[in-house]
């Protein structure tokens, strides 16, 4: 066997391959410092405090400025904010947005027509009632201003009470009744003839409609402008906003109804003559915690006073604002508001005022949701501060 030449081969070898020379480092820019590529702390805090500090000021030059003009809008805005609800259950049911929504507000509208047809002329008529027997009234009041005048006069003698003192007390008396009187003939005509107005009646529904069609997408572009650092938190406290505001409104509204119900119909069923509009005046006035059942019941008592003979009367008009206080108390109020609202009534009536001392009408309707997001603020930084460092250090 031959030897195996391995001469023979090395020629069909290929040589090594040559060495890669080693990559050259690539040349870096050097990076910025953390301070260039990120605002500091302080700017970032100054920025967010300008942020809201110039909204507030926005919001408050916008309202200084449109006051006059802004109750369509704000009453729109409050429709739309009423109606969104069932709105969106007809649009889950199948049915178009914008036709859910011009079917709501057509509806509301056929009902606030509805009212004034039916109830305006019976209120008007009551007024012209109010406004004849308003001498008589004087006449009583002055009448029983002197009786008591002269009870205290033999009780305390003449030299403490005088002819003068009488004359001036039943006077006074009898201006006091005829200027409330007239006030109140201005209240309801005025409040009527508001409705009446152009913007109220044609731009109110007309901005109501597009609010309550576009309702859903607004909200959703408003949630897409909040800074996304604090989208969430900013999220929670406007969905407990929601539910406190929308409890209370909803459950607000129907309560007024009903005893504005209530009590038109017992008064009026007891022979009361004024039973009709001081019974509405007081359930729509239930709004502000126990203003509304501390005019109608003064008011409706004095009314009966004047009007029946006999104590029976006075006791059976009385009975009637009882009766509506125990139902009030402990059927309606729990039955339509329970305890998700979370508005004191003392805040309530504080806001009211401060709205309308504010910006008059516009404000009184700007109150509660502004009182409610207040609320909601504070609860929520009372509970960062419970579990912050400030609240929990130990004494030293």
């Amino acid at each position: 066997m031959k030897a195996f030449d391995l001469s023979r081969l090395e020629p069909t070898l290929s040589p090594p391959p040559p060495p890669v020379p080693a990559p050259e480092p690539e040349a870096r820019l050097p990076l910025p410092e953390p301070e260039a590529r990120f605002p500091s702390p302080n700017a970032t805090r100054a920025q967010r405090f300008g942020l809201l500090a110039g909204l507030l000021v926005v919001l408050a030059a916008v309202l200084h400025l449109f006051a006059s003009i802004l109750l369509p809008f704000v009453v729109a805005a409050g429709i739309a904010y009423f109606l969104d609800p069932p709105t969106t259950r007809l649009t889950r049911a199948g049915m178009p947005r914008g036709l859910a929504a011009l079917l709501m507000v057509v509806a509301l509208v056929a009902a606030g027509l509805l009212f004034a047809l039916l109830l305006y002329p019976l209120l008007l008529a009551q007024v012209g009632i109010l406004i004849g027997r308003v001498p008589t009234y004087v006449y009583s009041v002055r009448l029983w201003a002197g009786e008591v005048i002269s009870h205290l006069q033999e009780r305390l003698g003449s030299e403490y009470v005088d002819e003068k003192l009488r004359d001036l007390v039943g006077g006074q008396a009898g201006a006091m009744l005829a200027f409330l009187a007239a006030a109140l003939s201005r209240i309801v005509g005025g409040g009527f003839a508001l409705f009446n107005v152009l913007s109220l009646v044609i731009v109110t529904p007309v901005v109501a409609f597009y609010l309550l069609r576009d309702w859903r997408r607004a909200v959703a572009r408003v949630d897409s402008w909040l800074p996304r650092r604090y989208a969430g938190v900013l999220q929670a406290q406007a969905r407990e906003v929601d539910r406190i505001l929308s409890a209370w409104l909803r459950g607000q509204a129907l309560c007024c109804l009903v005893l504005a119900l209530f009590y038109a119909v017992a008064l009026s069923a007891v022979g009361l003559d004024l039973g009709l509009i001081v019974g509405i005046s007081a359930g729509l006035l239930s709004f502000i915690p126990y203003v509304g059942s501390i005019t109608g019941g003064v008011a409706s008592i004095g009314l009966a006073f004047a009007q029946f003979p006999t104590w029976t009367g006075v006791a059976t008009v009385a009975g009637v604002f009882v009766v509506g206080q125990v139902l009030e108390g402990y059927v309606i109020y729990p039955r339509f508001l329970g305890d998700r609202v979370e508005l004191h009534a003392v805040w309530v009536i504080f806001a009211l005022f401060a709205g309308g001392a504010a910006f008059g009408f516009l404000g009184v309707l700007l109150a509660v949701p502004v009182a409610a997001a207040i609320g909601v603020l504070l609860r929520f930084w009372l509970r960062r501060y419970l579990q912050s460092p400030l609240y929990l250090d130990p004494p030293v």
